[in-house]
């Protein structure tokens, strides 16, 4: 089962990243009123890092029980550990490192970069399937994946998210929750990423995008398109699907005059 999209817009995209970041350590310290631990899945991008830059520089930071959190990734690129590229290596510059012994180093989940153990994006992806598996839970996908709590999504002017594209074979992958690409249209070419079997199994996926070259996408997606053509309108939560964009992104939109920004 999943919710309906909710949409929420913004003046533009550094107000989005601030609005997000204030409104992702709220859901945060909500969830652990309820349950520990909680799970959050990363997005790399442009606004998914500026995200967790403002998640580092606000005082509500402080209000989360970062020792209850575990951080997971949608998707990787399949490059040297601490490379610049990687989602991780961004991720770790803009608030991990920051949280220093506040998040504790086992409750980190990386995909794993080239090495002998994992040579290729499939070994890599298979790695991380186990690692998933190992924390599911009951609301998970037949015990594959912990139920995540916030999936956080960046998307492509292609309608991409993760590193599911349009027309690619990853896309149809079912029954797994990882999958490792090869031939992306976007650098590099080989990638890890979680499929939708498992983006769907997430309470609330969030999907962040920003300025007017995502437009048609995101009309698209919103119009539910097929997955294939755009495939972020298939990253669905089973309690909350909320899109947030600046207005620049919603330029393809029919939206009333009466509604203005957020």
């Amino acid at each position: 089962m999943t919710a309906p999209r909710d949409v929420v817009v913004h003046p533009d995209a550094e107000v989005l990243a601030a609005a997000t970041a204030a409104r992702l350590l709220t859901a945060l310290v909500d969830a652990q009123c309820h349950r520990s631990p909680v799970h959050l899945v990363l997005t790399g991008g442009t606004v998914g890092i500026k995200v967790l830059e403002h998640v580092a520089q606000s005082p509500v930071r402080a209000a989360v029980d970062w020792s209850g959190v575990h951080v997971w990734w949608g998707d990787e690129r399949f490059l040297p550990d601490g490379h610049a590229d990687r989602n991780e290596t961004q991720a770790r510059a803009a608030l991990l490192d920051a949280l220093g012994d506040e998040l504790p180093a086992a409750h980190l989940h990386p995909m794993a970069p080239p090495s002998e153990a994992t040579p290729t994006p499939e070994a890599s992806a298979a790695a991380y399937a186990a690692e998933l598996a190992a924390f599911a839970t009951p609301e998970g996908s037949g015990s594959s994946v912990p139920a995540f709590d916030v999936l956080l999504l960046g998307m492509g002017p292609d309608g991409h998210v993760a590193s599911l594209f349009p027309g690619h074979p990853a896309l149809t992958v079912a029954d797994a929750s990882t999958v490792g690409v090869h031939g992306s249209p976007k650098p590099p070419p080989e990638r890890v990423s979680l499929t939708f079997e498992a983006i769907r199994r997430a309470r609330e996926v969030w999907v962040v995008a920003a300025g007017a070259e995502k437009a048609a996408a995101v009309a698209s997606a919103l119009a539910s398109a097929p997955v294939e053509v755009t495939p972020a309108a298939g990253a669905l939560g089973t309690t909350r699907t909320l899109w947030l964009l600046d207005v620049a992104a919603t330029g393809a939109l029919d939206l009333p005059e009466s509604a203005p920004p957020a």
